[in-house]
């Protein structure tokens, strides 16, 4: 049973050590500036995309798994990519079959692509968090007040302001891909090993 759920059980073992971690560092208090930052829901929207992201990711390989489990067990729906496949190979020639065997890997690794676009998403939104913050701090800017001194605390609170949002979105930005990108890699892996048996249980089928 342990083999069978492999794939499920890196995919839970790894977010509980992230999320240990992030408990952790929250716990530390490291964390209370960034939540009481300015602009703070531009953070919040990034880690609202990580978590449909990772959302997503964990539901492809549930369903992974089970296929995987039922490639095994020979249970799978009459309707699904994997059956359909080795229907096709059963009395097909060679060039066929590989024929068929691109068109597989092209409906599977397509499955997961979006989980992908997600974590580069993450990015480009910690981006335009940069950008945001920097056009804040340099909203205080002002060439004409910079030799009032009265000023001079104005500017400088508005230059942190900036400054933290655009810290804190790259840095929210940058970590939450990478955690995305670790659950995808665990995803890819499945996806080519489901790939992989199917291809080699259609190619012992067609030469019995």
């Amino acid at each position: 049973m342990q083999f069978k759920y492999l794939l499920l059980t890196r995919f839970i073992v790894l977010n509980v050590f992230f999320i240990s971690l992030v408990l952790a560092v929250y716990g530390q208090g490291w964390l209370d500036a960034m939540i009481t930052a300015r602009l703070v829901e531009l953070t919040l929207i990034i880690v609202a995309v990580f978590l449909y992201g990772l959302a997503a990711c964990g539901w492809k390989i549930w369903r992974l798994t089970l296929e995987l489990n039922g490639l095994i067990e020979g249970h799978l729906p009459s309707n699904n990519p994997v059956v359909l496949y080795l229907d096709r190979v059963a009395k097909s020639d060679s060039q066929s079959r590989a024929l068929q065997a691109g068109s597989l890997r092209l409906e599977l690794t397509d499955r997961i692509v979006t989980v992908r676009h997600i974590a580069n998403a993450l990015i480009f939104l910690g981006l335009i968090g940069t950008v945001i913050g920097f056009i804040i701090a340099l909203s205080a800017v002002d060439p004409n007040a910079a030799s009032d001194a009265e000023n001079v605390a104005g500017v400088i609170a508005t230059l942190i302001d900036g400054m933290s949002v655009a810290l804190n979105t790259t840095l929210v930005g940058a970590t939450l891909y990478l955690w995305l990108t670790v659950n995808y890699r665990i995803l890819t892996s499945g996806t080519v090993t489901l790939i992989a048996e199917v291809i080699g249980l259609g190619e012992r089928r067609a030469s019995t």
